[in-house]
């Protein structure tokens, strides 16, 4: 009888190092033993996981997606054991986390030190995209999303809402000049921001007077990614509303100037999704407090931003 668990070790293993020898030699086993190991699941499970060559071991498809299952699985094993060791109180094992570039390099990403250095058991694999995630399928452990979220078996917490600023650089208002009302913008050209969800381009969107306006800008390029939509709007490409943490530094420095700022842009919901379970795990619980209350400090960052600005705004017309 094969020792699955030990098989499914051994298996990731050799796919981290590409190698039976070198895989054996981390877990202490004779190569033929770590072969066998590997063929006997192949053989259980009816599918090829690795192609051997003799310069290299490479992974199939369908072993890329039993390797993820595979850590998943053992990670929760691991901490379940941990808990029966009475040391369950340091979460631990591989966390898997989909987010969007906006939130990943404004906000998560340079505070990552901070989250290590509170959880070093927990070992982060990170994914940044704003494609919809299939936490189950793709054996993901939770997902950052903007918007409001569908009805559906996950479990959501909301983090808070995104600003954006409606902006451009300097070479295209000299090229173009500066809108002062939303009637101005038919005469205008954006960078459209493509929906994740539809594939169709997002039109601007404003609170006027309290209600949510949408103004169709039209342009001649169009972007998925929040980094590629950003370095449009910096190359003059057309306006851009990005997230204002984004575009912070590039309107301190001045590579980009704000627009009409009397309209200013809907907010994007924040939330990050996982699955329902009846008992959420430990390393899931964890992340998701930490978002919650990195989300908190830069909602007060923004906020005394706004008041700078208003206090900057109210000065000038003084």
């Amino acid at each position: 009888m094969i020792d699955r668990i030990q098989a499914m070790r051994t298996f990731m293993r050799i796919v981290d190092t590409h190698s039976f020898t070198k895989a054996a030699q981390a877990l202490d086993m004779p190569r033929a033993s770590a072969t066998t190991l590997v063929q006997s699941l192949e053989a259980l499970l009816g599918t090829q996981l690795l192609v051997r060559t003799t310069r290299r071991v490479s992974v199939t498809p369908e072993g890329a997606a039993y390797y993820e299952h595979c850590a998943q699985i053992l990670a929760e094993i691991d901490e379940m054991d941990a808990n029966l060791r009475q040391t369950g109180s340091l979460a631990s094992g591989r966390l898997r986390v989909e987010m969007p570039a906006a939130i990943a390099n404004a906000i998560v990403l340079p505070a990552l030190d901070d989250f290590h250095a509170r959880h070093p058991q927990i070992d982060l694999a990170i994914g940044v995209s704003r494609r919809a995630v299939d936490l189950v399928g793709e054996a993901v452990d939770c997902s950052i999303q903007l918007g409001d979220l569908p009805d559906s078996a996950l479990a959501a917490r909301r983090l808070g809402v995104l600003e954006h600023v409606t902006c451009a650089s300097l070479a295209y208002l000299e090229r173009h000049g500066t809108p002062q009302t939303l009637d101005d913008l038919a005469h205008h050209t954006a960078v459209n921001g493509l929906s994740p969800a539809s594939g169709r381009a997002v039109d601007f969107a404003f609170d006027v007077d309290g209600a949510a306006a949408s103004v169709k800008v039209d342009g001649f390029v169009h972007v998925a990614d929040d980094i590629a939509y950003l370095t449009c709007g910096l190359q003059g490409y057309g306006l851009i509303q990005p997230a204002r943490l984004v575009a912070q530094p590039y309107l301190a420095r001045g590579e980009l100037r704000e627009v009409l700022p009397r309209w200013k842009p809907l907010p994007t919901p924040v939330s990050v999704a996982f699955v329902k379970t009846p008992r959420v795990s430990p390393r899931v619980r964890v992340f998701v407090d930490w978002l919650a209350a990195l989300f908190d400090d830069a909602s007060q960052v923004n906020r005394d931003l706004s008041r700078v600005r208003q206090l900057l705004g109210d000065w000038q017309l003084a």
